[in-house]
């Protein structure tokens, strides 16, 4: 290895483990901040009353339940996410969470400008990355134990998915 390849790896670790905290902070923190404003109005949001009636509106209903759920996987997803911690639980709640919204943003476009899915689609594939990649070093947790995770997920695809031994991990084969 030569030249900037040889750098980059010598620093892969360090420069991929902070570009995954930047990533982590910024998403979860401002996810976190979104879901809190939804709850109960803060950072200047509009409260739980005016969410709900936003909710029904885009034919999210009932309205409240579905605010105080989305807001909650907003504050909580956020701060799991932020925090590194049961990773992948934080990044997963947020990309379904934010896959919802930007399906409530379909009829207005691509772009925020005109109030379209361009910001939730970006949320949802960081949250994405975030879950594939994990959390990084630089987190106060780390990730679920891939071997209970995948148990407790072939019990729920065991009926779905006969060709897949129950108890096995896909990943572990070739």
């Amino acid at each position: 290895m030569t030249g900037d390849r040889q750098v980059r790896a010598s620093r892969g670790g360090t420069v991929r483990n902070a570009a995954l905290l930047g990533l982590r902070l910024t998403l979860g923190g401002y996810l976190a901040a979104h879901g809190a404003q939804k709850l109960f109005g803060a950072f200047g949001g509009r409260g739980l009353e005016a969410s709900s009636a936003g909710f029904e509106r885009v034919g999210l209903s009932p309205g409240r339940p579905m605010a105080v759920l989305a807001g909650t996987s907003e504050l909580a997803g956020g701060v799991l996410t932020a925090a590194g911690l049961a990773d992948p639980v934080g990044p997963l709640t947020l990309a379904s969470t934010m896959a919802v919204a930007s399906t409530t943003h379909r009829g207005k476009g691509p772009f925020a400008a005109r109030g379209g899915w361009e910001l939730p689609l970006t949320n949802t594939a960081a949250a994405a990355v975030l879950a594939v990649t994990g959390p990084g070093r630089y987190s106060l947790g780390g990730r679920v134990p891939r071997k209970r995770a995948w148990r407790s997920r072939s019990r729920l695809d065991r009926a779905a998915h006969p060709e897949i031994p129950s108890g096995s991990d896909p990943d572990a084969a070739g």
